[in-house]
């Protein structure tokens, strides 16, 4: 049992690419908390909450350090998510509670991203220096890997929070994503961040339109 959580353990073969449980349950589940979530669906957050568990083992396990610690956000924020969108199930709620977020605060949240990124790009590019015994090896793009992980942070909190343009952080993470991914060796991943890029462009235009038409 132990040994379906290890990403050396394949499941099966494609095109000659080595795919472990780990990498293939942990991505089918992502992808499906992603669809529901553009569907306003509640399930999408303890779908969610089983693949972040499952993720952090497999980005620990290839050096994406500040990955791995991301995922731990992403369960504290799909709990909150899910308290959250519990509390606004009626007709009306729905309606009022999907909303942009005010110039000013969107402006807050990118001077945030900003700053904390790079405290966290600092961090991680020393961690293995730090903390040699958990972090043996340098971590992998520690720019790009910090940038991605607090906009994905905004993201998951302002999603949680049902604002339309949590959206637009989702896709500038998938299109560095698709990047990193592929580069890492994890082109399933990869590949599937290709589809929720997609996904996310749909999204946008999704929860954009209906919002537009409650306002006509």
């Amino acid at each position: 049992m132990i040994e379906w959580f290890s990403v050396n353990t394949v499941f099966f073969s494609l095109w000659g690419y080595p795919m472990s449980y780990l990498e293939f349950v942990g991505t089918l589940l992502y992808l499906s908390s992603v669809i529901l979530i553009y569907r306003k669906n509640m399930w999408t957050w303890p779908t969610g909450i089983a693949s972040v568990i499952l993720f952090a083992m497999l980005f620990y396990q290839i050096q994406l350090y500040s990955d791995a610690l991301e995922q731990f956000y992403y369960l504290a924020a799909s709990i909150y998510g899910w308290l959250f969108w519990r509390r606004t199930q009626t007709a009306s709620e729905q309606k009022a509670s999907f909303r942009y977020s005010s110039l000013k605060a969107t402006g807050l949240w990118l001077a945030i991203c900003v700053l904390v990124s790079f405290g966290l790009f600092v961090l991680m590019k020393n961690i293995h220096l730090l903390l040699p015994e958990l972090f043996a090896k340098p971590a992998a793009y520690p720019f790009t890997d910090a940038l991605t992980t607090i906009m994905s942070f905004t993201a998951m909190f302002l999603m949680a929070r049902k604002r339309i343009e949590s959206w637009l952080y989702w896709i500038t993470v998938d299109v560095i994503g698709i990047y990193i991914y592929f580069m890492q060796g994890i082109k399933f991943i990869s590949l599937l961040y290709m589809v929720l890029l997609l996904i996310a462009c749909l999204g946008y235009l999704k929860w954009h339109r209906e919002r537009s038409r409650t306002h006509d």
